[in-house]
């Protein structure tokens, strides 16, 4: 392997006298940074080295940056340091040490492969983070941080074609209708994995450095990102400490904004709302909520409303949403949607996601075969096997846990709650102060519930499908019983329901959890059924499984 070129100078001064062939006549990646109290860092490439760091110099925000390192590789081009950059943007913010300068690009750049991808992606840059790392520059591995949310979730994470031309369509939205008079609603639609929490992020991080930014059209505009999932709220936050124009005030949930402006009578410019089928639609005192629906609300106190949407989501009858019940909440607006229609997180094929989906609609389908090599998808016999299966992934690559549906008690009074006391004999989750669960590494001897890993993603999730899930062999469908789910809150009627479509949501609630189990998983989905019927079903089925 050829070698890498980096350079490590203890002053900005010295940087323009590099006389390295690979550092002046190459395209670079370089580093700027200081080791104040509260230290900064600007990433950049260039193929001008010279001139680009000579700009730097005289750039009042990087004077600051009193230390810089500049690294080449004589196999370096434009693709690969543009790569390159963008991991190492990724990767520092997942560090959490030092607050960036980089703001966002006008046009985020779009997934795309090139010549030895793999080699500069995987090899190059190991050697690049490992030096860092001897450096003390930064702190931890490539593979711990690969596992964190914030990663994952990081606003300079490189979008999908389908992903920017949404982000784009955004954009131009509230550049159209931000100082228009009346509410605008733009709704993004898409299934469970699809990318929306992604897309989120790198839109509201474009959108607050639009904000601080004089020649921009969304110059000086108040805004807000609103997310009703305490584990991810979290996620975002830890973000918010890297990045220059993310603060905490902007990121709140639902209530509180509501409450906060009905208060003060004010109206906001753009507020971006993750997991809105979250959001309640019907009053909640007990939660603080003393209106009709929450949705309504908040666009009436926003120009500009950019709303996250699955109704195959919804998990309480309090929140219970459809497409009828949207559309008689957003048509007296000005509204647009759009769809995310791409699988993002699971690296699994066709077949195997069809496999899902029709699980979740109660029809078993024949089992899809092993030529799905970059995604397992597998049932168990036992509990033992199964929780050792989940143990063995998580040893050999990390964020593998088990998860559950909530047929089991599970309250928040300090005591221990066990489910499948019979079988699976593990705790349900405990509360984590500054991470999420799943970061959590005593969480691989609990189980997760919907509320702990919604929204997230796991390398390998293994589900129990409790009581609620059994299987009638006569139909060869899902059989589901809704009196044996422990989720009471989730189960609380509402009196402008009838009875029957009470019970119809409860059926659907429960096929809905099940829907965002299944589909936590990057690179395999462990299945136990605790219900001896269904797990016989399953077990036949793998039997006859094509190879």
């Amino acid at each position: 392997m050829n070698e890498l070129v980096f350079e490590k100078n203890s002053t900005l001064d010295n940087i323009l006298t590099v006389q390295s062939l690979h550092l002046n006549n190459y395209p670079i990646v370089y580093i700027l940074y200081n080791d104040k109290k509260k230290p900064s860092v600007y990433i950049g490439q260039t193929v001008h080295a010279s001139r680009r760091l000579k700009n730097h110099m005289e750039n009042d925000k990087r004077k600051n940056l009193n230390h810089s390192i500049l690294i080449g590789h004589e196999k370096f081009n434009q693709s690969a340091t543009y790569n390159i950059e963008s991991n190492l943007i990724n990767y520092f913010i997942a560090d959490n040490h030092y607050q960036l300068q980089n703001v966002s690009q006008t046009k985020s750049r779009v997934m795309h492969n090139y010549y030895q991808k793999s080699f500069y992606n995987e090899e190059i840059f190991h050697l690049i983070w490992e030096e860092l790392r001897k450096e003390q520059i930064v702190t931890d591995t490539i593979e711990n941080l690969r596992n964190k949310d914030i990663y994952k979730l990081s606003p300079y994470k490189e979008l999908s074609t389908q992903q920017l031309d949404i982000k784009n369509e955004i954009l131009n939205f509230c550049k159209e209708y931000v100082h228009k008079e009346g509410n605008h609603v733009i709704t993004i639609e898409g299934d469970a994995g699809t990318g929306k929490s992604v897309l989120l992020s790198s839109l509201f991080n474009t959108i607050q450095d639009l904000a601080k930014d004089a020649s921009s059209f969304l110059y000086g505009t108040d805004n807000y990102l609103l997310v009703n999932h305490t584990e991810m709220l979290k996620t975002y936050k830890s973000i918010a400490n890297s990045l220059p124009n993310l603060k905490k005030k902007n990121l709140l949930k639902p209530t509180p904004f509501i409450n906060t402006k009905n208060k003060s009578n004010e109206t906001v410019d753009i507020v971006l709302i993750d997991e809105a089928h979250l959001l309640l639609t019907k009053e909640d005192p007990y939660n603080n909520f003393r209106s009709h629906n929450q949705l309504d609300e908040i666009i009436k106190r926003s120009k500009i409303s950019i709303v996250i949407f699955d109704p195959k989501q919804v998990l309480k009858i309090k929140s219970y949403w459809n497409d009828r019940l949207l559309e008689e909440i957003t048509h007296q607006y000005n509204v647009k949607t759009v769809k995310l229609t791409d699988q993002m997180r699971m690296h699994a094929n066709l077949e195997t996601i069809k496999w899902i989906d029709h699980f979740v609609a109660k029809k078993i389908l024949t089992m899809p075969s092993k030529e799905d090599s970059s995604f397992e998808l597998e049932f168990f016999e036992d509990a033992d096997t199964f929780k050792k299966a989940i143990e063995r992934k998580n040893n050999e690559i990390g964020l593998s846990r088990i998860v559950s549906t909530f047929d089991y008690i599970h309250k928040k009074d300090g005591k221990t709650y066990f489910v499948d006391e019979e079988g699976i004999n593990m705790p349900w989750n405990s509360t984590q102060d500054s991470i999420t669960w799943a970061e959590g590494p005593s969480s691989i001897k609990e189980v997760g519930s919907i509320y702990t890993v919604q929204g997230f993603d796991l390398n390998y999730v293994g589900v129990v499908l409790g009581p609620s899930v059994s299987y009638d062999r006569k139909t060869d469908e899902l059989v589901i019983d809704s009196s044996k789910y422990k989720d009471i809150g989730a189960f609380t009627s509402r009196t402008d329901l009838s009875p029957e479509k009470n019970q119809e949501i409860k059926e659907e609630i429960i096929l809905n959890s099940i829907n965002v189990l299944m589909k936590r998983g990057i690179h395999g989905l462990y299945i136990y059924a605790t219900d001896s019927k269904l797990r016989e079903r399953l077990l036949e089925l793998k039997k006859k499984r094509r190879f």
